[in-house]
């Protein structure tokens, strides 16, 4: 096995391009970018290509996208759409029954709210954080925390990639 491996440096490492990772690039990026400091991020994700093992859709509220891109509405986002109708239904093996919407806590009601493809989510995201400098490596799932000698969190270990000539 081979021990001498390649290393690249970051200041962020982020593992996983779901909408959380992408959504923490994104914050980083902009934020170093308003305060004048130069970060370098990179998230490292197990899939081909983003979005490949986000495969729901879900209905989408907006607020942390508010206040991530405030004129998200004028950017060339994914397709989304309003939620105009919805039904709670309660359901066991012999029978069914709706719940009026008044009976609903505010939480599990979804209007304003958008139904969206997660995957198509993330692929805008990362498009968008790329565009602020994060560096996305698909197809790199992290197989590794890396400690120091104080036994703290110094970067994360790839899966090996390739053909090793010495087997």
């Amino acid at each position: 096995m081979r021990t001498d491996r390649e290393k690249m440096e970051y200041d962020v490492v982020i593992v996983g391009a779901g909408p959380a990772g992408l959504s923490s690039s994104i914050k980083l990026k902009q934020l170093s970018k308003e305060h004048n400091i130069d970060i370098s991020v990179c998230i490292v994700e197990k899939g081909p290509e983003v979005g490949a093992h986000i495969l729901s859709g879900a209905v989408f509220e907006t607020k942390a996208l508010d206040e991530l891109f405030p004129e998200w509405k004028k950017m060339s986002h994914p397709k989304m759409s309003p939620v105009i109708k919805e039904d709670f239904i309660f359901m066991n093996k012999q029978k069914s029954f709706k719940i009026p919407n008044f009976f609903l806590p505010q939480t599990m009601k979804n209007h304003k709210n958008y139904i969206i493809s997660l995957s198509n989510m993330c692929r805008w995201l990362a498009t968008e954080a790329e565009n602020l400098g994060v560096e996305i490596y698909p197809g790199f799932a992290a197989k590794e925390i890396l400690y120091d000698n104080e036994n703290t969190v110094a970067g994360v270990a790839t899966g090996d990639m390739g053909v090793d000539k010495n087997n």
